[in-house]
């Protein structure tokens, strides 16, 4: 049986939008699973991403709980959850953040300084991160203008990696992306998951949705339905088949 890491309980988003209350997140109740690949999925305007940042603890409900390895997250200060990220969760996004004054290297190590102290503990780590995702030591000293679309983002899986997060939360990571430069991108993530690592995924890509393992569907914000899938292992004509059928049953 697997070990829940991450769940929430009736958690509510609302923002305001001149003066009109927007709900968002309606008494959502979310499990996130340890070794998981889940990948969320839904509509524009579904609450995809409001969720996940609610699960990182990057973004504070409205009203209901946030639980991680069993302590409720959403009632610590913002000093706290800052802490808490740092050390539990790894973020790939659309937009890297690179720093385009550092090195691939040099973005990767700030990052994990913020965590571990020793420096060349850390440089040992970064090189074996960057070798796993295939960036050569040539391209970890360039900066991210000097670099493929593709091996910024692997560079920023490295980053998202250096702290050996509990859990990677990745929105939309292959939406800046061609073809082939996404195919790299989710391999590394397939590689990465399949070594044990949890994922939380946003996606309107079907392509990276097969990549999970499970699929849950937001509408509305709230959850219409899941879909589990086994461990990714290559295109697989039953497996997508299983995805578009789910994806129909929900209206997509």
């Amino acid at each position: 049986m697997q070990n829940r890491i991450l769940y929430t309980d009736k958690l509510c988003k609302t923002f305001s939008n001149g003066g009109v209350q927007q709900h968002i997140l309606k008494n959502l109740d979310v499990e996130i699973y340890e070794g998981d690949f889940t990948v969320i999925m839904g509509s524009s305007g579904a609450g995809k991403s409001t969720l996940m940042y609610s699960l990182s603890g990057m973004d504070k409900p409205t009203l209901g709980k946030i639980y991680f390895s069993g302590e409720e997250i959403s009632k610590y200060s913002e000093d706290k959850l800052a802490i808490f990220r740092r050390k539990n969760c790894g973020f790939v996004f659309q937009q890297l953040y690179l720093l385009d004054k550092m090195s691939l290297l040099d973005n990767v190590l700030t990052s994990g300084l913020l965590v571990n102290k020793n420096k060349k503990e850390l440089v040992e780590r970064a090189k074996e991160l960057f070798e796993k995702v295939n960036i050569p030591e040539i391209t970890q000293a360039k900066f991210s203008s000097q670099v493929s679309g593709g091996e910024a983002q692997r560079a920023g899986i490295v980053r998202a990696l250096i702290n050996k997060p509990t859990v990677i939360f990745a929105d939309e990571p292959t939406g800046a992306l061609n073809s082939n430069n996404s195919g790299a991108v989710l391999d590394v993530m397939t590689d990465v998951n399949n070594d044990g690592q949890s994922i939380v995924m946003v996606t309107h890509d079907i392509k990276s949705a097969l990549r999970g393992s499970r699929i849950i569907y937001l509408k509305d914000g709230v959850v219409c339905g899941e879909c589990i899938l086994e461990k990714y292992v290559g295109e697989d004509v039953k497996r997508r088949e299983k995805l578009d059928a789910f994806l129909k049953e929900m209206g997509w």
